[in-house]
């Protein structure tokens, strides 16, 4: 079948990878892509928030199937369009619709659906301007540190955690007079939980479900965990806290009501769910829900699916997911980031990318990049993932470092202590 992939990041490379590889895929396409991606399909010039775009080279292309990587284009109605345009309608599409992906473009939304599902989560309030006061008392009735949530999307930057509670009060009238434009007209204050962050993966056709796996990933820039927040700068999977026991709470505390969940409130949900979660003494608590898949989770966690994607996401799209059957590796997968000198603040790009040929037992994600002739050059903060698999963690980490040192571009940084917490 003919597949349109939408993004162009890391994520989108391990989907395009994987894609490549099935016997049902007569030819793909990735909108817009990178350099990375262009050698799984044919890069090709959308804007994928373009809908009337996207339709248009989907019909002059007999594309089968449309697999949405990034979440705008779910949270702005994209499943809908395809779903109430008559020309578009039978075309297989993998992401929710409006509804579903308001879990990830409202975060007031989202603590409403789990506390109506009873899925344990973090203390929390919605503030306006109107009720401010309410976020200041709630407020002191917390402990620090205290978080402090955009409702919207943010580009990943809405969340902040403080340590004294008139700062947080200062921060909170800050957010709702537009620190973050209109994602932070309402700010949803929480409990801080402590534990372990990782994040689990779902598939679902809004009936059944399959778990992906789990993953933890590297958030801030700084050895040790320090410093501005990214997109993230490394992941593994699997994770020893999240061992059968932790799963099986996730499972039916979290997943199975989840999935319910979208079945009682009438939400059309064929796609990803990536639950955001803290372990709290072997106790799972929802964070956040996102509609797609992360990065550099996803580059941690294609890799380990045995099984046929394409054949996946039509059982996805076909509500025939309880028929289909996921072979997961259970060999270690991790991957390091190799990102652009000054990230995640200013840097800058078109720097010129060697040594990829000489990687050898991994597999090299392109994030940031794009080709300029015989060239592969940087085009954004986050440049390359650089995934290996290993019997175990140290295995795996291993390749990845030793294939990331061949990498090489001005201003080249990478986190070395990816993983090392969990030897």
């Amino acid at each position: 079948m003919n597949i349109l992939l939408l993004g162009s990041g890391g994520r989108e490379h391990a989907f395009a990878y994987k894609i490549a590889q099935s016997d049902k895929t007569s030819k793909l396409y990735i909108a817009p892509g990178n350099a990375g991606t262009s050698s799984c399909g044919e890069n090709v010039s959308i804007n994928s928030n373009d809908f009337i775009e996207v339709k248009n080279f989907s019909l002059s292309n007999d594309i089968d199937m449309l697999v949405v990587g990034p979440e705008d284009p779910l949270v702005n109605g994209i499943a809908d369009f395809f779903a109430e345009d008559k020309d578009l309608k039978d075309i297989m599409l993998v992401g929710p619709k409006k509804l579903g992906a308001t879990l990830e473009g409202s975060k007031d939304f989202a603590k409403d659906f789990l506390n109506k599902h009873n899925i344990p989560t973090a203390r929390h309030k919605s503030i306006s301007i109107e009720n401010i006061q309410e976020g200041f008392d709630f407020l002191d009735d917390l402990q620090a540190p205290y978080v402090l949530k955009a409702d919207g999307l943010a580009a990943g930057k809405g969340v902040l955690i403080i340590d004294n509670v008139d700062e947080a009060k200062t921060s909170l009238k800050d957010m709702l007079n537009g620190q973050f434009g209109d994602a932070g007209n309402t700010v949803v204050i929480e409990e801080f939980l402590k534990g372990i962050e990782l994040s689990v993966f779902v598939v679902t056709d809004g009936r059944d479900y399959k778990i992906l796996g789990a993953a933890k990933d590297y958030k801030r820039i700084g050895e040790n965990d320090t410093g501005l927040n990214t997109g993230g700068m490394g992941a593994v999977s699997p994770v020893p806290f999240a061992d059968k026991d932790f799963m099986d709470k996730v499972e039916k505390q979290v997943v199975i009501p989840t999935v319910k969940g979208f079945e009682k409130d009438g939400i059309d949900y064929k796609g990803f769910v990536f639950i955001g979660l803290m372990n709290m003494n072997g106790n799972p608590y929802v964070i956040e829900y996102n509609v797609r898949m992360g990065d550099p989770e996803t580059e941690v966690i294609f890799p380990r699916i045995k099984s046929d994607v394409v054949e996946l996401f039509e059982a996805i799209s076909t509500q025939n997911l309880s028929n289909y059957s996921i072979d997961i590796d259970e060999r270690t997968v991790t991957t390091v980031m190799l990102v652009s000198g000054g990230y995640p603040e200013a840097y800058q790009k078109d720097k010129e990318i060697t040594g990829i040929e000489d990687c050898q037992d991994c597999i090299v994600f392109h994030a940031g990049t794009k080709k300029n002739e015989s060239k592969i050059e940087t085009a954004g903060g986050r440049v390359i993932a650089v995934s290996a698999f290993g019997k175990d963690i140290k295995e795996a980490l291993k390749l990845s470092y030793l294939n990331a040192d061949k990498i090489n571009f001005e201003g080249k940084y990478l986190r070395t202590d990816i993983g090392l917490d969990l030897l």
